[in-house]
């Protein structure tokens, strides 16, 4: 089994390798066992969106900090594939939020720049977070892989011309403060991402979902990273009603009632 520095380091080289790393994202010991059962799964993320969703929570940091670190430990024993885990904003304290993840077993962490009431923090408050973070790695000697997460293009809050021009300035802030990707989420257009990958100075990471670039393209335009958020438990939850459909129609069982890992 690798030790936590190990897992670290192997998710930081993941990001640096000339294809993107495709992460599928999990909420629970069962999901991040599937993901990593199936063929070239190389690191498991969480998603906050699914795991406050399996608790009856909504997302936004609903789910109290406790409860989500729980959540990330549970993934990271189940595992020993890399963990990286979606941290929101950092519960008000990122210190003590990063101190209790690499507790918990994570070596990579996501922290997003948006604020409760739907808007966007200052860069530099965000910089700052970010550098909490790395100071949480750095005391323990883990090499934490931080995924700092701009919503320029998800919050609604600067001109549309504006975007790419913000993303670059607030990315660059966040490497500055110790960040080793940049996640911007709401980007599908291939030119805007060109963009981002040949100017931001830093690894790109992207949301995907149906109907978006192909992977190939993406990694043609050299996108490091790109995970799926909430939409595998989706998946999950819509094979579940279609399954739920059939038995209560007294259909014939599937055979993916069998299903275990």
């Amino acid at each position: 089994m690798s030790t936590q520095r190990e897992k670290a380091e192997e998710l930081r080289r993941l990001h640096a390798a000339p294809e993107p790393l495709v992460l599928v994202n999990a909420w629970d010991a069962a999901s991040a066992r599937v993901v990593a059962a199936a063929p070239g799964a190389r690191a498991i993320a969480t998603a906050s969106w699914s795991i406050a969703a399996a608790h009856g929570f909504a997302d936004g940091e609903q789910l109290s900090r406790e409860a989500m670190i729980a959540a990330v430990g549970v993934v990271a024993r189940a595992v020993d594939l890399p963990v990286t885990a979606d941290l929101e904003r950092g519960y008000g304290n990122a210190r003590l939020t990063l101190d209790s993840a690499l507790e918990a077993g994570a070596v990579g962490c996501n922290l997003e720049d948006s604020d409760a009431a739907g808007g966007l923090w200052p860069a530099e408050e965000h910089a700052a977070v970010v550098a909490a973070a790395r100071a949480a790695g750095d005391a323990v000697d883990i090499p934490l892989v931080i995924n700092a997460r701009t919503d320029v293009y998800l919050r609604d809050v600067i001109p549309a011309e504006e975007r790419l021009v913000a993303a670059l300035e607030r990315g660059a802030a966040y490497l500055d403060a110790g960040a080793d990707c940049i996640f911007v989420p709401g980007v599908r257009d291939l030119a805007t991402i060109e963009s981002l990958v040949k100017e931001m100075g830093g690894p790109i990471s992207l949301l995907l979902g149906a109907g978006g670039p192909p992977l190939a393209e993406l990694a043609r335009l050299g996108v490091a990273r790109v995970s799926y958020g909430p939409g595998p438990m989706g998946v999950a939850m819509a094979a579940l009603s279609r399954a739920a459909a059939s038995l209560l129609a007294g259909e014939d069982p599937p055979a993916d009632l069998a299903f275990r890992v």
